[in-house]
């Protein structure tokens, strides 16, 4: 009986040696960046300017050639014309090409018509998307490197990018280099992106994508220490046209001066610090901040307001309201030098009286505390009564109104 192993035909012997020689010497062609490059520089030369045939070269190219491993090599050429030398130069031994980003012309639609290439290039190729963000955090670096025509391309070309999600705002940490903030590099160049990131979307859209990489609070290190105040940054880019962003970044140092200042009076009223002490910080950060008295008053009444477990019980929380409000009406009445400072805080009371259910009867209680120990004067509690009055008018006025016209189509 033929056993199974028998039944086996006779292995022929293999040139294994060979063929890996072989191979070995197939994998050096098709992974040399030599090689490759100049087979995109071949392919962007014949396509010409016409962006849209370079979009479908490079599709139809990434079923052929290895994207994957030279992604640095692909995009140095998309966006240089040539492989970059370390610091931005391009490397002399090697061929080039004039379809790129640095030979385009320097205006909004020509680099939107680039920004479509990449984002075709990296919706098809997915993986390409961490080289290429890689890629321009490279090429903030070598800013210094390019001529200015070719930062200001590609400052506009990175904003386009930016505002339809192909790059994250992380990369902008590039800009933050040391060597490009101390030549005011960094903050010309964040000129021209901010524009054509606004251009394409709006200020409140670049507010949300900083505060998504938490640089929403650190765009003043654009500039060197001894110029990072709010002023040198608004005058800078109002000057150069972006006020939005100016407004924002005034705005952005207003909120973190507030949220600061409320929770450093919160310290200061659990510590017990003496009020003139208080005053004298509040009075300071004031000025240094240019807050208003008006949100003063009302970062006080909240802090006051919880530094306090309240009673559950209605009959009980206002009696205790008005002891605890009695021993920080001075702190309130050093804030309501203003009618509209008192009119804040009246309104703040009653919001608050709303808001928290068993302060409802403690309203009024507050209010005639706060008139007796001069926090507020007669104008505003009666301009209040009045509006009060007044909306229950408008409120009526308004009932009738819809009242004669229903009535009027009945009678129709």
């Amino acid at each position: 009986r033929v056993s199974f192993m028998n039944n086996q035909k006779p292995q022929k012997p293999t040139l294994s040696g060979q063929r890996f020689k072989t191979r070995k010497r197939d994998e050096k062609e098709r992974f040399d960046p030599t090689q490759f490059q100049d087979c995109i520089i071949q392919g962007l030369t014949e396509t010409g300017t016409d962006l849209e045939a370079v979009a479908k070269f490079l599709d139809a190219s990434g079923a052929k050639l290895d994207y994957r491993r030279y992604a640095e090599t692909l995009f140095d050429i998309l966006v240089a014309g040539g492989m970059l030398a370390p610091g931005g130069t391009l490397a002399d031994d090697m061929t080039r090409t004039n379809v790129c980003v640095f030979a385009a012309q320097e205006d909004l639609e020509t680099m939107q018509a680039f920004a479509q290439v990449f984002n075709k290039l990296i919706r098809r190729y997915k993986y390409l998307e961490k080289g290429f963000e890689d890629e321009v955090k490279k090429l903030l670096l070598f800013l210094k490197g390019f001529s200015e025509s070719e930062r200001n391309k590609l400052a506009m070309l990175t904003g386009i990018l930016l505002a339809n999600g192909t790059l994250n705002a992380s990369i902008l940490n590039s800009l933050y280099n040391e060597n490009l903030v101390k030549e005011g590099v960094s903050a010309a160049f964040a000129v021209k992106l901010f524009k054509s990131w606004i251009n394409e979307k709006d200020i409140n859209a670049v507010a949300v994508s900083l505060r998504k990489v938490n640089m929403d609070n650190r765009l003043m290190e654009l500039f060197p220490a001894n110029k990072q105040s709010v002023e040198h940054f608004s005058k800078y880019f109002t000057e150069a046209g972006l006020k939005e962003l100016s407004e924002y970044v005034r705005n952005q140092q207003t909120i973190g001066a507030r949220k600061e200042l409320q929770k450093e009076l919160q310290e200061q009223m659990s510590r017990g610090d003496p009020f003139r002490d208080i005053i004298l910080y509040v009075k300071e950060e004031m000025k240094k901040n240019n807050i208003s008295e008006q949100t003063v008053v009302a970062i006080i009444w909240s802090s006051v307001m919880s530094t306090v477990e309240w009673n559950k019980k209605e009959e009980l929380v206002a009696e205790q309201a008005i002891k605890h409000l009695k021993q920080y009406s001075p702190l309130l009445a050093a804030f309501t030098t203003q009618g509209q400072s008192e009119l804040t805080l009246l309104l703040k009371i009653q919001e608050y009286c709303y808001d928290n259910i068993h302060f409802m009867k403690a309203f009024q209680k507050i209010v005639v505390l706060f008139y007796k120990a001069e926090v507020l004067s007669e104008e505003p509690i009666l301009k209040c009564v009045f509006l009060e009055q007044m909306k229950k008018f408008v409120e009526w006025l308004k009932n009738a109104e819809e009242e004669s016209e229903s009535e009027a189509e009945e009678g129709d």
